[in-house]
């Protein structure tokens, strides 16, 4: 957000890749649901909530186990999260990938989640995401 590089950059990356790959959604765009202000911070919603299993992709359902695709969108959340000291590093996340018996911490608030989201958010009625109008301005 402040535009700083840092050893935990690509394991954010990697995060928000996962979670797109195996929920079948783009983060990209995804504030123009009324869900969420990003897929990042819907899927901790769910999480939360116990209905993590929501954002499985339709074309995973019948080849992917429940218990590893909500261990893979744990881990997704861990690497995401909005303070980079609490991500994991990329071979602590290889590790979680390859080792199911790695005990994965809860993940906290994911990274871009800030500020406000309301439900009455209608793309038609604004020109621009973050609800401004835009003016033609011309010569007189």
């Amino acid at each position: 957000m402040e535009g700083l590089y840092s050893i935990k950059s690509d394991v954010f990356s990697f995060g928000v890749l996962l979670l797109e790959i195996i929920t079948g959604r783009r983060n990209a765009g995804f504030h123009r649901s009324k869900r969420a202000p990003s897929l990042l911070a819907y899927a901790l919603q769910l999480w939360n909530e116990g209905k993590a299993l929501e954002l499985m992709d339709p074309l995973l359902i019948d080849s992917c186990c429940r218990d590893e695709f909500l261990r893979y969108i744990h881990i997704g959340l861990l690497c995401v999260q909005e303070d980079a000291n609490d991500r994991p590093t990329m071979s602590h996340v290889v590790v979680m990938l390859k080792n199911e018996t790695v005990t994965l911490s809860q993940p906290q608030r994911v990274a871009f989640s800030v500020g406000r989201f309301t439900d009455h958010y209608d793309i038609g009625s604004h020109d621009s995401v973050n609800g401004l109008l835009v003016s033609n301005i011309g010569p007189r």
